[in-house]
C-alpha cells in the first residue's frame, strides 16, 4: 500500500477530536500518511484545535451535511490510495493502522477492513453484522445482549458490514461505488456502503488482531433529540433503498412509537 488517507469527521467534540489526533501522532503509521478533519459547522473551536497540527489539512463545510457527505468532501481532498474512515471518538494504538493496512496487502479480494472496537475499559463493541434487514436486525440485538460480545469479536470472519467508526477502504472501490450514499445524513451509512462494495464482488473483513478504542457516542450526546431524528429518517431511508416492501410497515411502526 503507498499511502493512507485519514478523514475524520467532527461536530462539536472539540476533546474527543484533539484526542483522536493526540493518538496519531504519538505512535503515526510507518505507512505514508495524510490527515483530513471535515469540520461540520462546529461551533466550538474544533477547527483551531485541528489547525495545532501542521499536517492536518482542515476542511471546514460551515454547516452540518452529515457524516456521508462530509467523509466524501475529506475523500475528494485526500491523496492516498487506501482511506481510512475515522471517528473523532477514537484513540488509535501504535501499529493499528499499519495492521489494518497489512490485510489489505494480504489479500487483493478484500477492500473493507474493519479492526476490533473496544471502549476505555476494554469491553468490546459488536462492531460488524449481517446486512440490516427485518430478521437480522432482531438477531444482531440477541446478540447485543447475550453478553458474549467478547468472544463473538475474538475471530477473524468476513461480515456483511464492519462499523464505520474505523473503517479502511481501497480508494478504488470506494470510488467505484460513488462514495457513501448522502441520502444517509447519520447512521447506516456505514452498512450501505459495504453493501454497495460486496454487490461488485468484493470482500468486507474483521480482524481482532487489530483493535482501536471507540468511545461511543460522544458527538451524539451532545444533541440526543436530533440524533434520534437522525437514526429514525436515516434507518426509513435506508428500508426504502433496500426492502422497499417494508419501508411502508417500519414507517407505520415508527409512527405508533411517536
Amino acid at each position: 500500500m503507498q499511502g493512507v488517507s485519514i478523514i475524520i469527521v467532527s461536530f462539536n467534540a472539540v476533546a474527543d477530536l484533539e484526542r483522536c489526533l493526540a493518538s496519531l501522532h504519538a505512535a503515526p503509521p510507518a505507512t505514508p500518511h495524510d490527515i483530513v478533519v471535515v469540520d461540520n459547522g462546529s461551533t466550538d473551536t474544533s477547527a483551531a484545535v485541528a489547525r495545532k497540527w501542521a499536517d492536518v489539512r482542515v476542511v471546514e463545510v460551515g454547516s452540518n451535511v452529515g457524516f456521508a457527505r462530509a467523509n466524501n468532501i475529506g475523500i475528494r481532498e485526500s491523496r492516498g490510495d487506501a482511506i481510512l474512515l475515522l471517528n473523532g471518538d477514537t484513540i488509535v494504538p501504535a501499529g493499528a493502522i499499519d495492521g489494518l493496512i497489512g490485510e489489505l496487502d494480504r489479500d487483493p479480494d478484500v477492500a473493507i477492513v474493519g479492526p476490533r472496537l473496544i471502549d476505555a475499559a476494554g469491553t468490546a463493541e459488536l462492531s460488524f453484522g449481517r446486512m440490516i434487514g427485518p430478521l437480522n436486525e432482531l438477531r444482531q440485538r440477541r446478540l447485543a445482549q447475550r453478553g458474549d460480545i467478547d468472544a463473538l469479536t475474538r475471530h477473524r470472519h468476513y461480515p456483511d458490514w464492519v462499523s464505520g467508526a474505523c473503517l479502511l477502504v481501497r480508494r478504488a472501490d470506494a470510488e467505484a461505488v460513488g462514495g457513501l450514499d448522502e441520502r444517509f445524513f447519520m447512521y447506516t451509512e456505514d452498512v450501505d456502503f459495504c453493501a454497495a462494495v460486496r454487490s461488485r464482488g468484493r470482500r468486507v473483513l474483521f480482524t481482532p488482531d487489530v483493535e482501536v478504542v471507540h468511545l461511543r457516542g460522544r458527538s451524539a450526546a451532545t444533541a440526543p433529540g436530533p440524533t434520534r431524528e437522525a437514526y429514525v429518517r436515516s434507518h426509513l431511508a435506508f428500508y426504502e433503498k433496500h426492502h422497499p416492501a417494508w419501508a411502508p410497515i417500519l414507517r407505520l411502526y415508527r409512527r405508533f412509537l411517536s
